[in-house]
């Protein structure tokens, strides 16, 4: 680790170089990257989600929140195989993002109410202007 500090090898930043790819990108099937992050940190400070060590549920304020915000019925996907809410740690910002049947529904809401589409041959979701306003509305920082 020494030789390779000294010649210039020692990486400082993990995660992707592309801006793009560290913005937004899926995880699977779950929207991760800063926005991502950022996302369950809105959540979990609204008191959506609770948080116990690497457990994570929805909350009843949650769930009625995804309903009617995102017209997400929560009976409809909570009997799924996986759990309806996991925690994924994010590569890029090394702290965690929303995962589970709930983080998979909401990046598919996403990209039906046309606020993101995935690039073609990557992982970068790409918002659009109104998309990007939208998401900040709902899972803004500092709210």
């Amino acid at each position: 680790m020494g030789l390779a500090a000294r010649v210039g090898h020692l990486r400082i930043r993990t995660g992707p170089k592309d801006p793009a790819l560290r913005h937004a990108r899926v995880c699977y099937d779950h929207l991760a990257g800063d926005l991502g992050v950022q996302m369950l940190d809105a959540m979990t400070r609204r008191q959506f989600v609770r948080r116990n060590k690497n457990e994570i549920s929805l909350t009843t304020e949650g769930e009625k929140f995804v309903a009617k915000q995102l017209q997400i019925d929560v009976a409809e996907i909570e009997h799924a195989r996986r759990p309806l809410c996991k925690t994924c740690l994010d590569w890029s910002a090394r702290r965690s993002h929303l995962a589970g049947t709930l983080g998979a529904a909401i990046l598919s809401r996403l990209y039906e109410l046309k606020w993101a589409s995935r690039s073609p041959g990557n992982r970068i979701v790409n918002f659009t202007r109104n998309g990007e306003k939208q998401f900040a509305a709902l899972f803004g920082v500092g709210e």
